[in-house]
């Protein structure tokens, strides 16, 4: 166990230092972010998430027309299985990467690893190769998810850290508002391995981009210690069976993945908050300290997106929505957690911040409810409730993620345990959507085909999101305490 101190006064100040040493500015401007000065920065940050995302949904749309092309339909689920497992391993090391590689070599690194595993994934000749190129794109990825959010605290001053997540957590909406898109228009012109190109072309630019606009000295103040292999080992082989719990069959089999994935995730906090240099900040797992309370907020609002792997199949099943239509239904909560989100992001008040923490929860869960109660409501506008439940539930994402990134980014004045809290919030976020993937395919699954299913999957979340209405009571206690303590230093 660690020896540091359990009080949490001096792991949540009220307001970081500015670059530069100078005194702390409290707001910033989407102007500002966007200036000369940041603007590159700003475009790297946000298309790293912005190519992630895509290319998941883009595979998604793609995958009929590969398998017609070269078969092996066995591989259909292991296809976003890699993917991710390969996604939470790399997320874990982004700490480390950027202490030993330096902003821009280290976001060099993921978009390389991206680029040959899209180019390997356009070029594959069948099934097989397009797994084991999706295990490469995967680790490209997972750095992807974490450097957006570590390299926001080293790149950029503390007063625009808030829009700047703001806009980096709106790529995850916008990425799957748009991946559909680009992956049926490939689709529809029968061109299933031009995606892949394109994204080999988007990562290659973005490399270039990062090369010459992010910082290229690695900090010298960070030194992470021995690479935590035991913690690293646990939360993989968790992904790994949360994973296999989405594509076996549906009894035994998947109890048995479940019952495996949680009790790998409990093994995974036991060894880790033990270690002497563990994947997670100490703070983590210290009594009294609203790190951890910050990461399951989080992890439950991301979890929820999750329904929109099985949206546009009730949307033709129940109502008969055309493929098109079915498509925009499919994103609903995107489009509410993408839009409140840039506006969310705009705030700076700290009282204001922590009410819009508080409210997401909230928000989520009311729109969830409101899906699951109208299931067997007969009458031609149900859809149009529908459509609104899920923008209120997409809306509660987005009003608290900006805020829950900086309060994570925030969480401590020491540069190697600030640096893990941001990269950490990349593996919340991974580790969450897999967990929640398995989730929703088993709570489809228990309700049955047509209306009950719809209405077990948006129960099921909205009992989630009800936790994460008291995670986020508790971690706002947390905060208030530290803020009302004064400074160990």
């Amino acid at each position: 166990m660690s020896d540091e101190p359990e009080s949490p006064s001096s792991e949540l100040p009220s307001a970081a230092p500015a670059s530069g040493g100078t005194a702390a500015r409290t707001s910033g401007s989407w102007s500002e972010l966007f200036s000369a000065e940041h603007a590159s920065a700003s475009l790297v940050l946000a298309g790293g998430i912005a190519v992630f995302a895509m290319n998941t949904f883009v595979t998604a749309a793609l995958l009929p027309s590969a398998i017609a092309d070269i078969g092996g339909q066995e591989f259909f689920a292991w296809v976003t299985t890699a993917f991710l497992v390969a996604s939470v391993f790399a997320s874990m090391l982004v700490a480390r990467v950027l202490a030993s590689l330096g902003a821009a070599w280290a976001y060099l690194l993921a978009f390389a690893l991206f680029a040959a595993g899209s180019l390997g994934a356009a070029l594959a000749p069948s099934m097989e190769l397009l797994v084991a190129t999706r295990i490469l794109q995967g680790f490209g990825g997972g750095l992807l998810a974490g450097l957006s959010y570590s390299v926001i605290r080293d790149a950029l001053p503390r007063h625009l850290w808030t829009r700047a997540t703001g806009l980096v957590s709106a790529m995850w909406g916008l990425g799957t508002l748009f991946g559909p898109a680009v992956g049926g228009i490939f689709a529809q012109i029968d061109f299933w391995r031009g995606a892949f190109g394109l994204l080999t072309l988007m990562s290659v630019a973005l490399g270039l981009m990062a090369l010459r606009s992010l910082p290229r000295q690695a900090p010298r103040d960070r030194n992470f210690g021995r690479l935590p292999v035991p913690s690293l080992t646990m939360l993989v082989l968790a992904a790994a069976a949360f994973s296999i719990a989405a594509v076996v069959p549906t009894g035994w089999p998947t109890t048995i993945a479940l019952i495996a994935g949680t009790a790998l995730i409990a093994a995974f906090i036991a060894v880790d908050r033990s270690a002497g240099s563990p994947v997670l900040p100490h703070i983590t797992y210290q009594r009294g300290n609203p790190l951890k309370w910050i990461y399951l907020v989080m992890g439950i609002l991301s979890s929820a997106a999750m329904v929109e792997i099985f949206l546009p199949k009730f949307g033709q099943d129940l109502i008969g929505m055309s493929p098109l239509l079915a498509a925009v239904f499919g994103v609903t909560i995107s489009v509410g957690w993408s839009f409140v989100q840039l506006f969310s992001a705009s705030v700076d008040d700290p009282q204001t911040s922590r009410r819009l923490m508080a409210m997401g929860p909230v928000l989520l869960t009311s729109g969830l409810v409101i899906y699951a109660a109208t299931q067997f409501v007969d009458a031609d506008w149900i859809a149009w409730i529908w459509a609104g439940s899920l923008i209120l539930a997409g809306s509660g994402i987005g009003v608290a993620f900006p805020h829950l990134n900086v309060a994570a980014m925030s969480s401590s004045d020491d540069p190697i345990e600030g640096s893990k809290a941001a990269a950490g919030l990349g593996t919340a976020e991974l580790i969450s959507n897999t967990i929640a993937s398995a989730l929703v395919g088993v709570l489809v699954a228990l309700g049955g085909p047509g209306a009950a299913g719809a209405m077990t999957m948006g129960a099921g979340l909205a009992v989630l999101g009800g936790i994460g209405i008291l995670c986020a009571v508790i971690m706002l206690r947390r905060i208030r305490a530290a803020d009302t303590m004064p400074s160990n230093a």
